[in-house]
């Protein structure tokens, strides 16, 4: 149970972070929003396969 209260709180941090970004850099900006929100998603995605996927 300690182990998915862990990956939802993970998958919290990165919403947070997504739409923290979206709101104070990119405003108005599409092109540039996508491709920031798919690196840190894939930067989040790399960081769980590495240390957090048991």
């Amino acid at each position: 149970m300690a182990g998915t209260a862990i990956k939802v709180i993970y998958l919290l941090i990165m919403v947070a972070t997504v739409v923290t970004v979206d709101f104070l850099f990119l405003r108005g900006l599409f092109w540039e929003r996508l491709v920031v929100n798919i690196t840190i998603v894939l930067v989040f995605l790399g960081v769980y396969l590495k240390f957090l996927n048991s």
